[in-house]
């Protein structure tokens, strides 16, 4: 007699839960799979979200549709999957001894109870609103799900809103700031935190909001929402901590998710101390039957072994993948961890980043840390290079790489991807000097960009540069340290631009016939820098050989100066 169908049932319909739903059908063509989603659509692309808003694209069915291009509702997945998918069906109960799912279709109110031989927990994360007055008033949104894309495009469509505030300043806040401004509205940042963009170290963190401001939109740090201001039920305005009001007609609160393990808790399963579903390395629960996946799980972190919360797309999709495999071939797939790698798009600029920032890093208690910045094209010039602006972070005593972050008009996607793989396969800094990677002038300089930040960095630990951030010289400048500030540029560039921090201009070219121009205490700082301190490196070298022995360059040069300028 044949044996009975695997029977699968899965919770959500998102991105972990279709992935490991189709995965699962792809190795048991006879099991009988079941997926139910709270929403209306089914795998969704959230992170497009953003773009739709901003008028991008316009068909809506876009986010919800295959590479082909056919739509992936409830009808899609059982003609072209096998699988039964039941929307507008809200899971609210898990009976773990049964092995059953409780749920309800939401607009009939009808339950149903569906048996599972194994059972997926993929229930994404909600939106986190801040406790303030207000947060219930009409034209107060968020940017999570497709409903909410469909409100804020309706938003945008309409042309009534005026000026918005954007509460939170981190990949979604920026996405939305832009979406918004593509739309003609006058946007304002709110981060309560002294820096937007905490992937980031403060010195990019600084750069990318000097460039998010050139293009019209406000950004306001250090100070969070107290309350949201209304007349009639209908957003007026935000009244910040600091008693500032800001008139607005729309808010739109990206401060972060939660993990949503409401489900999984009131059956039983273990939650982490971080608040999401304990999982091991092959997605299972606490429960050998049950798996979880996606933004409702913690992870692991590859680089400090920690555990650690990354709702992200990708990765949600990659636990789907395994999870879907385990549900028929039980424990022949692992998904071992991440190294916390993201990209995002502000206007013309681009933002990435992986691993540990160096905040990151000692705030887990790795402190004996090296940290380098780079600036320099990603292309040649003759091929209309745009500038990047890069920090990478690796371990003093091993040269493991840690972290790296890369932001600018440049190619940042292809640096970053790199550089996360070095920390997938614990590279160190010996391994990425001479890494062999594809080099022709339409898309990389000889020596990429990458491999510049491994030989700075290889300078520094093997102590043939000394370098100092910009904020290490912002701060010897406003102490009225003793120190000589070399710029080494030409004369139009320094007539064009410089920084006014008492700098002496020595252009490169002249340097060995103006060593008396130096301090002649060979023991005073010397602090040498160029546009991106190629030309100040090569000038320490100079003043080193010639036996000044306290020289320093200015990491990143005048490219990566965040502060004020006198011109």
């Amino acid at each position: 007699m044949a044996s009975q169908p695997l029977r699968i049932v899965v919770i959500g319909g998102s991105a972990a839960g279709p992935k490991a739903a189709a995965k699962a059908r792809r190795l048991d063509e006879h099991a009988a799979i079941t997926i139910i989603q709270k929403e209306t659509d089914l795998s969704m692309a959230s992170c497009g979200y953003p773009y739709y808003v901003g008028g991008v694209f316009d068909d809506r069915n876009l986010l919800i549709s295959t590479p082909a291009g056919i739509v992936r509702d409830s009808s899609f997945f059982q003609k072209a999957k096998g699988i039964e998918a039941l929307v507008e069906t809200e899971a609210v109960s898990i009976d773990r001894k049964a092995k059953t799912v409780t749920c309800k279709h939401l607009p009939s109110g009808a339950t149903r109870t569906v048996p599972y031989d194994k059972l997926v927990i993929a229930t994404g994360a909600t939106t986190l609103y801040p406790p303030v007055a207000g947060v219930n008033l009409d034209g107060v949104l968020s940017l999570h799900s497709l409903a909410d894309a469909d409100a804020l495009r309706a938003v945008r469509d309409a042309k009534q809103v005026r000026e918005a505030v954007v509460v939170g300043g981190g990949l979604i806040g920026f996405e939305v700031c832009e979406a918004l401004h593509l739309a003609g509205i006058q946007t304002t940042v709110i981060e309560k935190t002294a820096a937007i963009l905490p992937f980031l170290d403060a010195e990019l963190s600084k750069l990318v909001a000097n460039y998010v401001r050139t293009h019209g939109a406000d950004i306001i740090k250090g100070n969070g929402v107290a309350a949201f201001l209304g007349e009639d039920g209908k957003l007026t305005g935000v009244k910040l901590d600091n008693g500032t009001e800001l008139p607005c007609q729309l808010a739109v609160v990206a401060v972060g998710v939660k993990p949503n393990v409401t489900l999984a808790a009131s059956a039983g399963l273990a939650i982490g101390a971080l608040g999401g579903i304990e999982v091991n390395d092959s997605m299972q629960t606490s429960d050998p039957d049950i798996y979880a996946g996606g933004d409702c799980v913690e992870c692991t972190s590859l680089i400090t072994g920690a555990k650690v919360r990354a709702p992200y797309g990708d990765l949600a999709n990659l636990q789907g993948r395994v999870i879907g495999q385990n549900l028929i071939q039980a424990d022949s797939a692992k998904f071992p961890g991440v190294t916390h790698t993201g990209i995002c798009k502000i206007f013309d600029y681009t933002v990435g980043f992986t691993g540990l920032s160096a905040d990151q890093a000692r705030a887990a208690g790795l402190t004996d840390i090296e940290q380098v910045t780079v600036s320099g094209l990603d292309i040649p010039g003759f091929m209309n290079g745009q500038m990047l602006i890069s920090k990478m972070v690796a371990d003093r005593k091993t040269g493991r790489i840690l972290g790296y972050q890369c932001i600018g008009p440049g190619d940042v996607s292809k640096r970053v991807a790199t550089v996360a793989m070095a920390i997938r396969g614990q590279l160190s800094i010996a391994d990425l000097v001479n890494a062999d990677l594809p080099y022709a002038p339409p898309y990389s300089l000889a020596l990429d960009h990458v491999i510049v930040c491994a030989h700075v960095m290889e300078n520094k630990l093997l102590g043939r540069m000394q370098g100092l951030s910009v904020s290490e010289v912002k701060q010897r400048v406003d102490s009225g340290a003793d120190c000589f500030i070399l710029d080494t540029r030409t004369p139009p560039e320094f007539e064009s631009m410089r920084l006014g921090i008492g700098e002496t201009l020595i252009p490169q070219g002249a340097l060995r016939g103006r060593l008396n121009e130096l301090p002649q205490d060979k023991d005073r700082e010397v602090i040498v820098y160029c546009a991106i301190s190629l030309r100040g490196y090569e000038c320490a070298a100079i003043l080193q050989g010639c036996g000044w022995r306290n020289v320093k360059v200015m990491e990143g040069g005048v490219a990566a100066w965040p502060y004020p300028r006198e011109r």
